[in-house]
């Protein structure tokens, strides 16, 4: 599979899947911190998630530094 900037694949991987379904969970914007907190993962390793599914149309940023699911996201799951 091809690859994004961040080296993550393109394809929605389970840490994807996971990080969707804790934001699903989430019912206001979230910081990179509390996403990573509530799934046992690193902040920069969610932040290059993030940024992958934002292009994806996954998750948006209704505010700088925090993030919802879309309808797209909720879909995916």
């Amino acid at each position: 599979m091809a690859q994004c900037g961040c080296g993550c694949k393109k394809g929605l991987s389970d840490e994807h899947k996971k990080i969707l379904a804790a934001m699903a969970e989430m019912h206001e914007p979230s910081a990179c911190k509390d996403i990573a907190a509530a799934v046992g993962m690193e902040s920069k390793s969610v932040s290059c998630k993030l940024t992958s599914l934002k292009k994806k149309g996954y998750i948006d940023s209704p505010v700088r530094c925090k993030y919802t699911i879309t309808a797209d996201g909720q879909a995916a799951l």
